[in-house]
């Protein structure tokens, strides 16, 4: 796998199917991985962890953000990779859930970034920049 510069898109993307296997998601059988790159070519990934009490559930982008925060990342996020499993629902590009958008929001804005979101699907990745999946954040800047 590459590293900074040299990481490319289909990278990260594998990154994130990769951590879709270690997924903990008995209940739902959805499979989902995130990977995050950060500016120093630095690579983290996450993935969904269920519970059987369902509200305790985590997404795959919220670990691998708490992961980057865990150890001492404040900042630097290019791009996040999301996939999700190709055998459900209809094959669409998967995107982050609400919360997991403002988290992905608060690394983001720690660094000044817009970091662009692969939203992997069956046939199709499509391209959003983080700015537009969530319009007006809210965030640490708002906070000051």
């Amino acid at each position: 796998m590459g590293s900074g510069a040299e990481m490319n898109e289909q990278e990260l993307i594998e990154a994130a199917k990769l951590a879709a296997k270690a997924a903990y998601a008995p209940y739902s059988d959805y499979q989902v991985g995130a990977a995050l790159l950060f500016d120093d070519g630095a690579v983290i990934t996450g993935t969904n962890v269920e519970n059987a009490s369902y509200g305790l559930a985590l997404c795959a982008e919220t670990v691998a953000i708490a992961k980057a925060l865990g150890e001492g990342r404040r900042g630097g996020l290019q791009m996040v990779a999301v996939t999700g499993p190709e055998d459900k629902g209809d094959g669409s590009p998967i995107t982050p859930c609400g919360r997991c958008r403002q988290v992905l929001n608060e690394m983001a804005q720690l660094g000044g970034t817009d970091p662009q979101v692969l939203c992997v699907g069956k046939d199709e990745v499509r391209r959003v920049q983080l700015s537009a999946l969530l319009p007006h954040a809210f965030g640490p800047a708002n906070l000051a």
